[in-house]
């Protein structure tokens, strides 16, 4: 990678650790010997410079599984061969609700072309039962959404695809003594979707990931896992963010980071 150092690579995808485990020939997790893989929102400042360049980095630093979010204007077969070329499989990739509902047949075929295991839905992107409604969701609307969800799932499990979400915080909003997550995984059928918790936003929110991995580890084949910082009004946002936000005064999108997902099946590393 011509413009960029070793060093400020590392510390931007979140791969110091990898430095422990020179000669190696992949990362994982310990005891349980699972592959960490990183969300390429980690380094999506990095690979519209140098695509080809910031993928080798990452299998340099010893990931072998990567999940995408966003294709950075490349056709199937290119982002296919630049993960061969690079030695990373792309094993799951993010999509907004919105997509999910408009583009799924095109989203299928994408992810066919590229060997996906997981199309995630990354957020509910205002999805509400009434289209002209605004603002936050409320129950009924997440009880809506759940049901958008299985209709996804079984879509895709139809083309041999697994469907997944991932949660931030507005998911552990509560409502009439309901909390919005629990009830998404109620009222979701466990063959058709799964959850890739994002342990560092149910911590945010208040909660415990070990709980739910403790009750239903089936229902989390992939899990997000990153560092938190706890703001002065007592909020927690990611470490990432906040190292950028005392450099900067302001900042049209967060700053690159990176997530691990865990579970019984695979560890790895993303972002949002």
């Amino acid at each position: 990678m011509s413009n960029l150092s070793r060093r400020d690579f590392l510390k931007t995808t979140g791969a110091v650790a990898a430095t422990a485990v020179v000669g190696t020939r992949k990362l994982s997790s310990t005891p349980l010997r699972l592959p960490i893989g990183l969300q390429l929102y980690s380094v999506r400042n990095l690979l519209p410079k140098d695509f080809d360049g910031t993928l080798h980095q990452l299998s340099a630093a010893g990931y072998k599984e990567v999940e995408a979010a966003g294709y950075f204007n490349k056709t199937a077969a290119e982002f296919r061969h630049a993960m061969d070329q690079a030695g990373l499989r792309c094993i799951s990739a993010h999509h907004t609700l919105v997509q999910l509902r408009s583009q799924l047949d095109e989203l299928i075929e994408f992810g066919h072309a590229l060997g996906l295991e997981y199309i995630i839905c990354s957020s509910s992107g205002g999805v509400h039962r009434d289209p002209s409604a605004k603002g936050d969701l409320t129950l009924d609307d997440w009880r809506y959404v759940a049901g958008e969800f299985n209709r996804i799932g079984e879509k895709l499990k139809s083309a041999g695809i697994t469907f997944g979400m991932h949660n931030h915080v507005p998911e552990f909003a509560v409502e009439n003594g309901v909390l919005v997550y629990d009830e998404l995984l109620r009222l979701t059928d466990p063959k058709l979707v799964v959850f890739e918790m994002d342990c560092g936003w149910v911590t945010a929110a208040g909660h415990n990931p070990v709980d739910y991995l403790s009750k239903t580890p089936e229902r989390f084949p992939l899990l997000h896992v990153k560092d938190m910082t706890r703001e002065a009004d007592g909020n927690s946002i990611p470490s990432s963010w906040a190292q950028a936000s005392r450099t900067t005064a302001q900042s049209s999108a967060p700053p690159p980071g990176s997530n691990t997902t865990s579970s019984s099946k695979r560890s790895s590393s993303a972002t949002p």
